[in-house]
């Protein structure tokens, strides 16, 4: 594996908050659980799990992305520094919010999710913005990854000016796509959609390998990528590409908790093609990351030792 590659990532950044706390009575003022708050945490959430990943590989990597005028951004600038991550890439926007998503736990079960978040397209002059820094730092890199939650940033638009940018540079583009329009995503690379977003980009309901095969066509066509990988939970990971349909099987023996596995297998992948591997040999590592962090519990990670360690067990 090469570690000396350099991979920026693209996309929606946000701030997972957890609040663990005891629960031992009920409100007088309404019939909902009174807890007591014992420990907050923060890490970086969205795209910037991608980034964990990145840099538990032992990968240099930085991100692109918006946040707002804010405490929150203060927060996950403060989170990339501590992966020592430069923040020139955070773009702050006063009509948004940095996105930050609350979790209260109690004996490790989740009572509540609260989210705050404003999720409308960029305005032209930030998107401006955050174009003219993708082409000031392209040659700094060695491929970029699209991490798509559906926050408003990643715009039709500005995912074309950024597929422009790198076609011109000629660096290879990953996405990991969100939605229903995949037609934003033409002139990708890879696109990497987990079953059930195949399903509704491609309309086909994928119950076998033949209706499996045709969805990834379909969205080959609407793409015109190269290679469409698809991530099936215990059902592996498929990958069409030369035309040809692969399934690699799980790993995972033991699934705790299946949250960021999507980060991590596009982490893996970037990292993978960036060392020169081929598709095949980078979803085979994916297979094996996904196999590490699913037998953890929340937003994890894994390290080249961790998968060596699984991979040989």
């Amino acid at each position: 594996m090469n570690l000396k590659s350099r991979i920026l990532v693209i996309g929606d950044l946000m701030i997972d908050h957890y609040i663990y706390g005891n629960c031992n009575r009920i409100s007088p003022e309404a019939p909902v659980p009174v807890v007591e708050i014992t420990k907050e945490t923060y890490t970086l959430g969205g795209a910037g799990n991608v980034l964990q990943n990145l840099h538990a590989f032992g990968v240099s990597s930085s991100i692109i992305g918006v946040v707002g005028q804010d405490n929150d951004a203060e927060i996950v600038a403060e989170q990339l520094r501590q992966i020592e991550i430069p923040n020139d890439g955070l773009i702050k926007d006063d009509a948004r919010c940095t996105v930050v998503k609350s979790r209260v736990l109690v004996n490790s079960h989740q009572l509540i999710r609260l989210d705050r978040e404003k999720v409308h397209p960029l305005s032209l002059s930030v998107e401006q913005k955050v174009i003219a820094y993708v082409h000031s730092v392209i040659e700094c890199y060695d491929l970029v990854l699209i991490s798509d939650y559906n926050k408003g940033l990643l715009t039709d638009s500005l995912i074309q000016s950024i597929v422009s940018i790198c076609n011109v540079a000629g660096k290879m583009i990953i996405v990991d796509p969100k939605g229903n329009n995949f037609d934003k995503y033409n002139g990708v690379n890879i696109i990497k959609p987990n079953k059930k977003e195949a399903i509704i980009a491609s309309g086909i309901n994928i119950t076998d390998n033949d209706s499996l095969k045709a969805a990834c066509f379909k969205i080959k066509e609407i793409t015109a990528c190269d290679t469409v990988i698809v991530t099936m939970s215990e059902d592996g990971i498929a990958m069409l590409s030369d035309n040809e349909l692969k399934i690699i099987p799980t790993k995972a023996l033991d699934v705790v908790d299946v949250t960021g596995a999507g980060d991590t297998v596009l982490a893996a992948i970037g990292i993978s093609i960036a060392s020169g591997r081929s598709i095949y040999e980078a979803c085979e590592f994916a297979n094996q990351a996904a196999a590490v962090v699913v037998s953890k519990v929340g937003s994890a990670t894994a390290t080249l030792q961790e998968i060596e360690e699984k991979t040989f067990r």
